[in-house]
């Protein structure tokens, strides 16, 4: 009973320290960040001084914990990129701690269970790195299922601002400032970026390249296409909306189609995995051999390959590109 809390209070802390890496920046402590700026911008020089150069610390303590994440994490590019994809203030280092705190946990329960050393630090390994990287994955999707509900809306919004006789720079900014969520988010950095001087064609592709969403990405070629070409730009944005929903509409077709097979797929999925916990839980000594005989260690990895191959298999049958 005592092993059975042990446990549950270290996937618990594991838990809550995902949770709080992800949640984002805290209101208050951006509050109180913003209170800080304006005392030392306005208060005793000598004090704003003094939390200057504490701030200044900080910052290069976390410069530096970037770069050691950087050097050990591989494509540190590519995963920033995915990070700055969820609209989250995560950084590298932040994400490296994660994955070094569940592989720890993992690998110290399993390890604290009976389980080979080896084994623990595998299965923790690939526990630690696959976690994050699914959780963050799920996050970009979210994101970008909002983004995509709420893009034809703010496209009808400019549509309705170009027929009034506005210029297409004034109509971004109505976006930015009138749609929330991620549709306001990303156009208020559009919206920011021209101000400071890039071209709007610069700014709203490095917004697409960022957000990787085909829906954007053909709004970005149809204003480029209408500033080469001429035309009535109200017209044919207001076609791309109607296109873009009707594509929204296709989707949510094929996902009501495809549903029966998901669920097929998730059940023989997770099914060997959850009769294999419950019986572990159940009679330990019955499953303890898995952990400890060699035999039968080569035969659950091998069971594991095979599996991961048919889920894999199944996962790209029920998914279709449109």
């Amino acid at each position: 009973m005592m092993l059975f809390w042990i446990i549950l209070a270290g996937v618990g802390s594991a838990l809550l320290l995902a949770i709080a890496a992800f949640q984002g920046p805290s209101a208050s402590k951006a509050l109180k960040r913003r209170m800080e700026l304006v005392k030392e911008r306005h208060g005793d020089v000598i004090a704003g001084n003094a939390q200057a150069q504490i701030r200044k610390l900080m910052a290069q303590r976390n410069s530096r914990i970037e770069g050691y994440a950087s050097t050990l994490i591989p494509k540190p590019a590519l995963l920033r990129r995915r990070l700055e994809m969820t609209g989250k203030e995560i950084s590298l280092a932040k994400y490296a701690t994660i994955c070094l705190g569940v592989i720890v946990v993992v690998a110290g329960l399993l390890t604290f269970r009976g389980a080979p050393f080896l084994l623990s630090a595998m299965f923790g390994l690939f526990v630690g790195i696959g976690v994050p990287y699914f959780v963050v994955g799920r996050m970009i999707k979210r994101r970008v299922n909002k983004f995509n509900t709420n893009f034809p809306d703010a496209i009808e919004l400019m549509v309705r601002g170009l027929r009034s006789g506005l210029p297409i720079t004034e109509t971004l900014g109505i976006v930015a400032g009138e749609v929330s969520g991620p549709v306001g988010v990303e156009f208020r950095a559009v919206s920011d970026k021209m101000k400071i001087g890039r071209t709007m064609e610069a700014a709203l592709q490095e917004t697409a390249d960022r957000l990787g969403t085909p829906e954007f990405q053909f709004f970005v070629i149809t204003l480029a296409i209408q500033r080469e070409t001429g035309g009535n730009l109200a017209e044919t944005l207001s076609n791309l909306a109607d296109v873009l929903r009707k594509r929204a509409q296709m989707k949510l077709k094929i996902r009501a189609m495809s549903s029966e097979s998901k669920a097929s797929a998730y059940i023989v999925g997770s099914l060997p995995f959850i009769v294999f916990g419950l019986v572990w839980f159940i009679n330990p000594g019955y499953m303890d051999g898995f952990f400890t005989d060699q035999r039968l260690m080569v035969a659950g990895l091998g069971g594991l390959v095979w599996m991961s191959i048919g889920v894999l298999i199944m996962a790209k049958m029920v998914n279709f590109e449109i």
